[in-house]
């Protein structure tokens, strides 16, 4: 006996007649996120100020943080002045890139760029074994500017460098940066999907409230981080 709701038992004949079904509503998603794509690759662009960052060796313009590439994708991360754990959502969902090596090959760069002084952010990098390249807009307006302010929440942006000239291309927030994430599509993939109170399921299935199942900034540290 199982505590939990079961899918309904059928022959395979019949579970692979209502594969083929769900599988057309996937192919049309997988079209519909290619003409999605095609669209932005349209979009018009907005030049933007000579921002100066802080990076781990000191200040450094924003042309200078694509280190020669044209195109770049920032994380906005969230931060909490005086705070030890940091948002756990941007936490959790930058700590799922440690291999970016393959964006050499498209000329592009991902980086994290947070309101937090340098200092602070590099300590918390580290505290959570983070392996991304961290900035900090602490002494700009740059994260402002971009849909991400002091005590706001986090973003993600995109642009492309011609010369030392930058323009923004894309912008997201929310539920938009889902689409970046590996975790998310993976837990879909199961029966019981991320047993959240707010998604469409089966009577009977497992649901809890919503982040409940995240993991927090400190379990984050504890599986990577370097000084806990």
């Amino acid at each position: 006996m199982t505590a939990k709701a079961l899918p309904p038992i059928v022959d395979a004949k019949t579970w692979q007649n209502s594969l083929d079904e769900l599988r057309v509503r996937e192919k049309a998603a997988t079209r519909e996120l290619d003409a999605i794509a095609a669209q932005r690759r349209r979009l018009p662009m907005v030049e933007m100020p000579a921002y100066t960052l802080e990076g781990e060796k000191g200040p450094v313009s924003l042309a200078e943080v694509f280190e020669g590439r044209s195109q770049l994708i920032v994380y906005n991360h969230m931060w909490f002045p005086g705070e030890k754990w940091q948002c756990p959502g941007c936490t959790g969902f930058t700590s799922q890139f440690t291999r970016l090596e393959f964006l050499d090959a498209h000329d592009a760069r991902f980086v994290i760029v947070t309101q937090g002084p340098i200092d602070e952010a590099l300590a918390y990098k580290r505290r959570v074994g983070n392996k991304m390249t961290w900035y900090s807009t602490a002494n700009s307006s740059f994260g402002t500017d971009v849909g991400a302010p002091p005590g706001g929440g986090f973003a993600v942006n995109v642009f492309l460098r011609d010369g030392d000239t930058v323009y923004r291309t894309w912008h997201t927030t929310g539920r938009g940066t889902e689409q970046l994430s590996h975790t998310f599509p993976l837990i879909d993939l199961l029966p019981y999907g991320r047993q959240e109170e707010w998604q469409d399921v089966p009577e009977g299935w497992p649901q809890s409230p919503t982040y409940s199942r995240w993991p927090g900034s400190e379990e984050i540290a504890a599986h990577y981080g370097q000084d806990t």
